[in-house]
């Protein structure tokens, strides 16, 4: 019963952390065209530290809490797929730390980047995303 208690909120984690991993970049393209120090500009500020702070950070960390409580109690450490998977949240976690980056280059008026690129970045959380759910759900590798 804890196990699937852990499962379900674990899962309702990771749809908060990906909504923001996801939005998060769109919004950077729409502040890479404000000019610098505009109401709009300084409005994309807002919307991004409250997303990172408010739902994105936390999401991440809860989603860490109650993955790693699955995997302590779940025993899975012996399967490739399990370790696949975590090499796949790793990656996230690091786009998730440029994301971060990001928003401060913004926040110190100090982007260097066009929309486009942000456009682009914007694809990293997703792929991400279906080669892990891939993983959990078809669990390849099984010896």
């Amino acid at each position: 019963m804890l196990y699937d208690w852990l499962k379900a909120l674990h899962i309702i984690s990771i749809i908060a952390w990906m909504a923001g991993m996801l939005y998060l970049p769109r919004l950077f393209v729409y502040h890479a065209e404000a000019e610098t120090g505009s109401k709009q500009s300084e409005t994309f500020k807002v919307m991004e530290r409250r997303l990172l702070k408010a739902i994105i950070n936390p999401a991440m960390g809860a989603a860490w809490i109650f993955g790693a409580s699955m995997a302590w109690l779940g025993h899975h450490w012996d399967q490739p797929w399990f370790w696949a998977k975590i090499t796949l949240v790793l990656v996230m976690q690091a786009v998730h730390g440029k994301l971060v980056a990001w928003q401060r280059d913004f926040e110190n008026d100090r982007n260097t980047r066009s929309q486009r690129f942000y456009r682009y970045a914007n694809e990293a959380p997703t792929v991400l995303m279906i080669g892990i759910v891939l993983l959990v759900v078809l669990k390849p590798f099984l010896s």
